[in-house]
């Protein structure tokens, strides 16, 4: 496909009253891209969105979009006939098909019974017609591409029958992008596609949108699926935008390193000009007609050089530290045949598991097998089917709910802290408050009036303050932008206790779990240690298992995949064991020859000699940064092999 550009903004400025929110916005959009636009909460990703749909008018600049260009843009739940069922609802978006079949049901009875010749020529003229362009549209796939969309999106087909009336808000989400997906528009504009969406519906849209033929700008904060999907980032901030090429990851490495040359180039102009206004000075004071001369001369360079602008503050980040106030036993858990059913509907059945400390265990899943269910049982919210669970030695647990239930809506941000722990000075408080971005009268809000984001923030500051040693965590990425995702999985990593945790956020997933439980269904759950990665590597060579056995009318049983996942373990086992072998050799030798240098570059011959000493000093320097790398790989290494269970 030849890529042209179908969008773009030149100079659009837009504001909310005095609040300017997008200052001299210029970038454009090619028909083949695949755009992910991030930028923290606030920063203007839906209001640029609402521009190039005219929800919004920009109050200057231009925007450009090619002719007859079809754009679709996901408007939460609007235009759904709730009297529909969830197939009836999308099947609309296939109206014509629909109708051009309804003619030619009607052609085919009217050919079977029309006697005049000329009148039937005109029937069988048009159902060939008709038939051939059904045909060629794609209209005998229409009601299974609607099918594969729905379940692709999390829809099992005993829920085709559902009325729109009866569906949840999630659901109806994921039918209005259902609907949006089929409808193949030139430009798609998803603004968090992603949101009530479990691991597989969101793998499946990852690649549902990687293959699509068409342009997409999608707004996300999840950044596993912006780099599973995007091959260009538009970042927002500080009301200006930039065009990066590439996934996430080469989007935060660009940026670094833009941030780093544009820093060092503002710094030598700085200097560069600082030479010349000395001089400028000196020969003012001199105040001959030639000094005159000369300083106006540099004067005029220095007024004529175009001026490199030092890079702009960083959006402010929240700043947290987890730290418990006592250290727990070594066994922090122990849960022994746990099941739990509701009337008609069982969610998981006995379920077994320790829980050591200092672990990061990740609950996995798909909606519905009970992950938030078996969060509100660990912490008394609810009473189990069957089955018992125990803490350990000094264990003092918090819970960070999701539906942030146990905030009082009534309180001020203030009080809803301050009473979670009273003991603590109101400085103290305000002090985290200010850390977590509630600043001056921020702290005077309503917990009624705060946005999704604002909420999670206090229910973290209450965790944070609480000193626990056992953190059980429900979609904690939630509302959180992806700054401040990177510092809540910085906080984690460096947290002295022990994690359990529901996320669907396969990026912090990645980056903080030590253990995975997935619970596939009520008798299916696997115990795999290891990380993300490590468990979707093992899940794939287990689904391409399980094809080739059902071929042979096989099928890998509950026991069998435990026994794998057992299997797998033991090989990453040894293969930590080698490199902290390895790692461990060089660190050896390293270190050695740093002894060496340190005694030669002592020594009366070489100390006489500079140009040995200056190389002897490089390597010594060289050597001395492959030591930091090595110490790190080396902690890294024996913290994973130490979270693997003793045989």
């Amino acid at each position: 496909m030849i890529a042209i550009i179908i969008l773009s903004c030149n100079k659009i400025n837009f504001s909310f009253g005095i609040n300017k929110i997008l200052d001299n916005v210029s970038f454009s959009i090619k028909n083949t891209d695949k755009t992910g636009i991030v930028g923290v909460n606030g920063a203007g990703k839906t209001t640029l969105f609402k521009i190039l749909t005219s929800e919004y008018t920009p109050e200057s600049g231009e925007i450009y979009i090619a002719k007859d260009l079809n754009i679709g843009y996901l408007e939460q739940n609007s235009g759904l006939d709730e009297n529909n069922t969830l197939l009836e609802e999308v099947l609309t978006v296939y109206s014509h098909f629909i109708d051009m079949e309804a003619r030619i049901k009607e052609l085919e009875k009217c050919i079977s019974t029309e006697k005049n010749e000329e009148v039937l020529n005109a029937y069988m003229k048009e159902y060939s017609r008709l038939s051939e362009d059904f045909s060629m549209l794609g209209g005998f796939e229409y009601n299974s591409r609607a099918k594969g969309v729905l379940k692709g999106l999390g829809f099992s087909e005993e829920d085709f029958d559902l009325k729109v009336g009866k569906l949840s808000g999630g659901q109806k989400t994921r039918l209005s992008l259902s609907k949006l997906l089929l409808k193949e528009p030139d430009l798609l504009l998803l603004d968090e596609p992603t949101n009530h969406l479990d691991i597989s519906a969101v793998e499946w849209l990852e690649n549902f949108l990687k293959e699509y033929k068409k342009s997409v700008m999608v707004i996300s904060h999840d950044r596993f699926f912006i780099d599973k999907v995007a091959d260009k980032i538009l970042e927002i901030e500080n009301r200006h935008v930039k065009l990066y090429n590439g996934n996430y990851s080469d989007y935060i490495k660009q940026k670094a390193l833009d941030r780093e040359i544009q820093q060092k180039h503002y710094e030598q102009q700085q200097k560069e000009i600082a030479k010349m206004e000395v001089f400028i000075e000196q020969q003012k004071r001199w105040n001959r007609e030639r000094n005159i001369i000369a300083a106006e001369s540099r004067q005029k360079a220095i007024d004529r050089m175009e001026k490199i602008e030092k890079p702009e503050k960083l959006p402010d980040k929240i700043k947290v530290k987890f730290k418990s106030n006592i250290s727990s036993g070594k066994d922090v858990l122990f849960v022994e045949n746990l099941s739990m059913e509701f009337p008609g509907k069982p969610l998981f059945k006995d379920l077994s598991f320790n829980v050591r400390k200092g672990e990061k265990i990740f609950i996995l899943g798909a909606n519905g097998t009970g992950k938030t269910t078996l969060l509100k049982i660990l912490t008394g919210n609810l009473k189990q089917t069957s089955g018992n669970f125990r803490y350990g030695y000094n264990v003092e647990m918090s819970y960070y709910d999701q539906e942030q239930e146990s905030l009082d809506p009534d309180n001020t941000v203030l009080d809803e802290v301050w009473d979670a722990s009273p003991d603590i000075l109101q400085t103290e408080i305000r002090n985290a408050l200010a850390i977590f971005l509630f600043k001056g009268e921020d702290v005077f809000k309503r917990i009624s009036d705060l946005s999704g984001g604002e909420k999670s923030r206090v229910a973290l500051i209450k965790i944070m303050l609480s000193g626990s040693n056992l953190l059980l965590l429900d979609e904690p990425t939630n509302h959180l932008d992806i700054n401040s995702r990177e510092v809540l999985e910085e906080s984690l990593s460096d947290f002295d206790g022990t994690l359990i945790v529901v996320s669907h956020d396969r990026y912090f997933i990645n980056k903080l779990a030590t253990r995975i439980i997935y619970i596939e269904n009520e008798s299916s759950i696997l115990d795999f240690n290891g990380n993300y990665e490590d468990f979707l590597s093992y899940r794939n060579r287990i689904n391409a298992s399980n094809e080739n056995s059902e071929n042979t009318n096989k099928k890998i049983s509950s026991g069998k995949l435990q026994h794998l996942a057992s299997k797998e373990e033991k090989a990453r086992k040894r293969r930590l064991e080698k490199l902290i072998l390895n790692t461990e050799k060089r660190i050896f030798q390293v270190e050695s020859r740093l002894d060496e240098i340190n005694k030669k570059m002592q020594s009366e011959e070489v100390a006489s000699d500079h140009v040995k000493l200056m190389e002897l000093n490089k390597e010594h320097d060289e050597l001395n940064k492959e030591l930091e790398e090595l110490y790190k790989t080396w902690e890294e290494a024996s913290l994973e092999a130490s979270n693997y269970s003793s045989p």
